[in-house]
């Protein structure tokens, strides 16, 4: 185990770059170079993706990039120690002690409790003093190995010393407080965190702290018994915690994990505040209150909280939709357009030893009359559930597993009212309030354990279900029937379509997969439902909510490879080489690293980019028979020349407005940008 790192993978006082991303790749690049890593490229982007989920800088100028990834062969540790620092986003300054921990995808229990042995030495000053003071690669390696080798001896136990060092505090303490630690990747943070808050326990009076690290390598639960007694519970995570029920009832702080590293003694101040407090937050009886994304929720406003609960019911459905729209569109590719009309039938009464001989519509003949029966009754019924999982996982965001079954029970009576997806946004918001609402009363053990799995889902859904049968069913329908109607008439009009398509066009562009974009896209696919050959109004809404969605990441594309790189970072123009791929497959989100950058400028390009596109797509009366895929459904568009000239005329216009308002008012970092690229280029 001592050479997960040797000499060949440390760097002292040598420049790897003047930022994260630099360090970070040059130090993946070594990884491979030892031959512990098939790709440096992949072992990258493993490592970019957790830092841009949360900066791994920590006080003390560290910074502990981590992944796990497919590409590693072995577990590794890649150090270096800079001068001058780089900044990793700690709230004390660049970080001159780097360590990259790459782990394999797959690593064994033994070696993730070396490298989490690793991530709770950094904690110590001896060691970080030693690290500064090395001369040599070889001295580095020493001083690591040491660190982790105490672990090699009781690696399946790798999870408990937080808590077993907790747990031998004197019993003189008049607070009891229980944590839990854990972290994405579950190597570095958790523990760091853990020896933190212990730590910190340590130093505060009146106070006995118990720490469950969860980690990759396993954890040992805390006995019931010790949280049965605690008076307060700090949840310091980043993921779900895990057997969250073993905790209901106690007053809860909630934060991220690098809270716990970072402010470990406020959080033991608000947790024994919170054990004083009768109106604190408590954990559930089940995991609704455990998530890591409830870890949040207390700060958030209520207009943040909604967006959060209606993103998160998208976010789940739209694989339904997807994978049913796509499979549609083969069906309309094999069996023709009017393949609507027995495709039921023809699937029941008919196989590929028998195939059908009658009304047949494909061009295919009878096999493609049969296959594409198929795809396409396969995806109507994918996207019969849309309503249902929408309402089902609004319900999950708001009361997590419990509020699952009253919420999906809710938007399949809002399909049955006829109430649309704005019948299952209700629903689904009831159900999950009604399950969040049961979930807080404090039962006895007795019956907790059937709170979450029988007693919620089912007054959930009597409640939930019944209040939209007896009085917002019929109501909602109506509405929803008045709002179709008059979309349709307005697209059914040469004027009033265009004016829909700038409309769309323009909802799609101002928050690039954001509630708005999410708004115009779930109408359109949920319109798809009530299409026909006679009724092709959805068909157009769709190819033009689809179109519009396309423009904003492939004109930040166009803008920053090709018109004027100069005007962007080289971060920007590595995420517009990628941006061509992302807009190509009609996924707005390749816009928002450019977006965040630089808002004033790239959302108002992108919203006239939307709107021509938007109108341009419904004066060509192009229509969609697939509700995502971008141009690889070249198939289920028609006219795709439409289609595309449609996206071209967006992307070019909104990609020469960003070009020309980048050089208007430009910012001090835009200068920089501008005086640092032919450096930049020279050194390529």
């Amino acid at each position: 185990m001592s050479d997960i790192i040797t000499p060949e993978l440390v760097t002292l006082d040598a420049p790897l770059g003047t930022d994260k991303q630099s360090v970070i790749r040059a130090l993946a690049e070594r990884v491979v170079a030892q031959g512990r890593a098939t790709s440096a490229q992949e072992l990258f982007d493993d490592a970019w993706a957790r830092e841009q989920k949360d900066e791994t800088g920590l006080p003390g100028g560290i910074g502990i990039p981590h992944a796990r990834s497919a590409s590693v062969t072995e577990p590794t540790l890649a150090f270096a120690r800079l001068a001058p620092g780089v900044d990793f986003g700690a709230p004390d300054g660049p970080a001159d002690i780097v360590f990259l921990i790459a782990a394999p995808a797959g690593a064994d229990e033994a070696h993730l409790s070396v490298l989490s042995q690793l991530a709770r030495s950094l904690m110590r000053d001896d060691f970080m003093s030693g690290l500064r003071a090395a001369t040599t690669p070889a001295e580095a390696v020493r001083i690591i190995t040491e660190a982790v080798t105490p672990a090699e001896a009781a690696a399946p136990a790798a999870a408990a010393p937080a808590a077993t060092r907790a747990e031998a505090r004197t019993a003189a303490k008049t607070k009891k407080i229980v944590a839990v630690t854990a972290c994405a990747t579950g190597i570095a943070h958790t523990f760091m965190a853990a020896d933190a808050l212990t730590a910190a326990g340590a130093e505060t009076e009146g106070v006995e702290l118990i720490v469950e690290p969860q980690g990759s390598s396993g954890y040992k639960a805390l006995p019931q018994s010790v949280i049965d007694d605690a008076d307060a519970v700090i949840f310091a995570v980043d993921v779900d915690v895990r057997n969250p029920q073993r905790f209901a009832g106690k007053p809860v702080v909630r934060a991220g994990v690098k809270r716990g590293i970072e402010q470990p003694k406020q959080l033991i101040a608000e947790a024994v505040a919170a054990s004083e407090n009768p109106n604190a937050a408590r954990v559930q009886g089940g995991a609704a209150a455990a998530s890591a994304s409830d870890a949040p929720v207390a700060q958030q406003s209520v207009g943040r909280r909604i967006q959060r609960w209606l993103l998160t019911g998208v976010s789940y459905m739209i694989p339904f939709v997807a994978g049913g729209g796509l499979l549609i569109a083969l069906g309309f590719l094999l069996g023709g357009y009017e393949v609507t009309k027995n495709a039921a039938n023809v699937i029941i009464q008919n196989s590929l030893w028998d195939l059908p001989t009658e009304g047949i519509t494909s061009s295919f003949g009878p096999l493609g009359q049969y296959l594409g029966s198929v795809a396409f009754m396969i995806g109507a019924t994918s996207m019969g559930f849309i309503v249902a999982v929408l309402a089902g996982f609004i319900a999950y965001a708001i009361a997590d597993r419990p509020g699952i079954a009253p919420g999906f029970v809710a938007g399949a009576v809002a399909v049955l009212m006829n109430a649309g997806f704005i019948g299952g946004i209700i629903g689904g918001l009831l159900a999950g309030f009604i399950a969040w609402w049961l979930g807080r009363f404090d039962a006895p053990r007795w019956l907790r354990g059937l709170m979450p799995v029988v007693i919620v889902p089912f007054l959930g859904s009597i409640f939930a279900s019944g209040l939209m049968i007896l009085f917002l069913g019929r109501p909602i329908a109506s509405l929803m029937a008045a709002l179709t109607d008059g979309l349709n008439s307005l697209a059914a009009s040469s004027a009033g379509a265009i004016v829909l398509g700038v409309i769309l066009g323009l909802m799609m562009c101002f928050d690039l997969g954001g509630p708005v974009n999410k708004v115009a896209y779930v109408f359109a696919t949920t319109g798809l439902a009530a299409a026909s050959q006679t009724n092709t109004a959805p068909y157009l809404i769709m190819a033009t909510v689809m179109a519009a969605g396309m423009v904003p990441p492939l004109a930040m594309a166009l803008a920053s490879t090709l018109l004027a790189r100069q005007k962007f970072t080289p971060v920007e123009r590595e995420n517009g080489a990628a941006a061509w791929l992302l807009g190509a497959s009609f996924i707005s989100e390749g816009a928002i690293p450019f977006a965040a950058a630089d808002p004033l400028r790239v959302i108002p390009a992108s919203m006239v980019g939307g709107a021509i596109t938007g109108g341009l797509s419904m004066l060509l009366s192009v229509q969609s028979f697939a509700p995502h895929g971008g141009i690889f459904v070249f198939f289920a568009i028609n006219p795709f020349w439409g289609f595309a000239l449609a996206i071209v005329a967006g992307t070019v216009v909104t990609a020469l407005i960003v070009v020309a308002l980048k050089g208007i008012g430009r910012s001090t970092k835009d200068a920089a940008v501008a005086e640092d690229a032919p450096a930049a280029t020279v050194a390529a």
